[in-house]
């Protein structure tokens, strides 16, 4: 991955966190990694307890395709063995476990801000 879109990756997931932050989520980890070789941009909890692994996806525009359709099934597994993992050694209490992806987009003409949006329960 190049500098540059690792930069915008980052932005992404530190955007998306303070989202979730002001939706009432509360961020337990950033860029977790579980000993099966996954890992999750963000696990959070949701407002109802719910322990969810969020996979951020950023674009710069839409020419390689939206950033829905560059998640597949091997990725979604990856994410849900990261979620079990946490959820087993973290001690975190919570109601159940999600995988969700939340895309985010810089917004035209407003330099740091972003359009974010959630998929919930892609896995």
């Amino acid at each position: 991955m190049s500098d540059r879109r690792h930069v915008l990756g980052l932005a992404a997931e530190e955007a998306t966190a303070r989202w979730l932050g002001a939706s009432g989520w509360r961020v337990v980890a950033h860029r977790q990694r579980s000993p099966g070789g996954g890992e999750a941009d963000l696990v959070a909890l949701d407002r109802d307890g719910i322990l969810v692994a969020i996979e951020v996806r950023a674009r710069r525009s839409g020419r390689a395709g939206t950033a829905a359709m560059t998640v597949d099934r091997r990725r979604i597994e990856r994410l849900r063995r990261t979620l079990s993992s946490v959820a087993r050694s973290s001690g975190e209490p919570h109601r159940g476990l999600r995988v969700d992806l939340d895309t985010a987009e810089p917004a035209p003409g407003l330099p740091g801000r972003w359009r974010l949006a959630r998929i919930p329960g892609i896995g």
